[in-house]
C-alpha cells in the first residue's frame, strides 16, 4: 500500500527553534537520551522552550544537571529534569524505566556511538553499537512502554543516519562472530536497526496510540559522536567539501519536527531527512550526494525478524 509522502516547509537549514515556533507543548512530557552533549541538548532545549516538561538521560549525571540549568535558564521552563542512562547497562536502563511516573508524551532515542575502532561487546556478548544504539534503545523503550501507552498519543524518535545506506542488518553474523569487524559496517548495521525498530514499534503499538518514526539529523560539525575518529581523519572529512555539515541546531531540527509536527499525526514507520520524509534510495550510492532511505530500512519482515531477535537477545 502506497502512503502519501509527508513534506514540510522546513529545509536543510532550518533549526530547531524554527521547528517549534508556533508548538505548544504544555502539559506534554519528554524524555531525550544523551542529551548532556551534541544535538540531544539543542532537542531538550526547544523541546522545552515549546512549554514540555523535559528529562535529559545520560550516563553523566553531572553533565546533565549542568545542561538541564543552562535550558531552564534560556527558555524560562523550570520544568527540567535529569536521570542517569547507560545503554550498556540493563540495571539502569531497568531502574530509570521503573522510576518513571505518569505519561510520557515524546521519546527520543537520541544516545549513540559511532566508529568504535576495534571490536568491543557488551556484558552479554553483543558488538558494542549494535547494542548501544539499537538493544539499549529497544530495552529501554519497551521499559517505558506503560508510560508511553498513558500518554494516549505517543511518539518515539529513533536516531538513525545516512550511514544505514551502507549495511542491513546481518542477522546471520550480527556481532562479528564470523566476518572480519569493520567500525563503519558495525554502526551502519545499527543505524539500519534504529529504522527497522520504527517500523516495528509502529506496527505493535500503533493500535496503543504509539508511533515511531526515525531520522538523519545531518553530519553535524559540533557533534561528540566522531569522538573515536582519529583527529586528523575527521579534520579531512570535513575539509574535504563531501558532507555539507550543520549546526547542532540545525542538527536537532528533524528530530524536533518528528516529534511535535501536527503534519505527523497517525504517521508511523517512515523515516526523515532534513524535516522532510526521504524517499528510497539505492543502497549502492552512499557517498557525496547521497540521501533518502534504504529498501532494506523498512522492509516489514526484515522488521519483525529483528524485533523476535532483540527481544531473544535481550532476554
Amino acid at each position: 500500500m502506497t502512503h502519501p509522502r509527508i513534506a514540510s516547509p522546513f529545509t536543510f537549514d532550518t533549526t530547531a527553534a524554527e521547528v517549534v515556533a508556533d508548538v505548544d507543548l504544555h502539559g506534554r512530557r519528554a524524555l531525550v537520551t544523551g542529551a548532556a552533549g551534541g544535538i540531544g541538548v539543542e532537542t531538550a532545549r526547544a523541546l522545552a522552550s515549546a512549554g514540555a516538561e523535559v528529562t535529559i538521560a545520560a550516563r553523566d549525571l553531572s553533565a546533565a544537571e549542568r545542561v538541564a540549568r543552562d535550558i531552564a535558564a534560556s527558555t524560562g521552563n523550570p520544568a527540567m529534569h535529569v536521570a542517569h542512562l547507560d545503554l550498556l547497562d540493563r540495571a539502569s536502563i531497568d531502574r530509570l524505566a521503573a522510576e518513571w511516573e505518569g505519561p510520557l508524551h515524546i521519546l527520543v532515542n537520541n544516545a549513540g556511538v559511532m566508529a568504535v575502532p576495534e571490536l568491543r561487546r557488551s556484558a552479554e556478548g553483543h558488538e558494542l553499537q549494535f547494542a548501544t544504539n539499537h538493544l539499549g534503545h529497544f530495552r529501554l523503550t519497551h521499559g517505558l512502554l506503560p508510560a508511553l501507552r498513558a500518554a494516549g498519543g505517543a511518539r518515539i524518535v529513533s536516531l538513525s543516519s545516512r550511514a544505514h545506506l551502507e549495511s542491513p542488518v546481518v542477522f546471520d553474523d550480527i556481532d562479528f562472530e564470523h566476518r572480519a569487524y569493520d567500525p563503519a559496517l558495525a554502526y551502519a548495521q545499527s543505524k539500519t536497526a534504529n529504522v527497522l525498530f520504527a517500523v516495528g514499534a509502529t506496527e505493535a503499538w500503533q493500535g496503543d496510540g504509539i508511533l515511531a518514526n526515525a531520522v538523519h539529523p545531518g553530519a553535524v560539525i559540533d557533534s561528540n559522536l566522531a569522538r573515536h575518529y582519529d583527529p586528523a581523519v575527521l579534520d579531512g572529512l570535513r575539509s574535504s567539501g563531501a558532507y555539507q555539515f550543520k549546526t547542532l541546531e540545525r542538527g536537532a531540527a528533524t528530530s524536533v519536527f518528528v516529534a511535535t509536527s501536527g503534519l505527523l499525526e497517525g504517521i508511523g514507520g517512515r523515516y526523515f531527512e532534513n524535516s522532510q520524509q526521504a524517499v528510497v534510495d539505492d543502497p549502492s550510492a552512499c557517498g557525496v550526494d547521497a540521501a533518502g532511505v534504504a529498501d532494506h530500512a523498512l522492509d516489514p519482515r526484515a522488521a519483525a525478524r529483528l524485533w523476535a531477535v532483540s527481544e531473544a537477545m535481550s532476554a
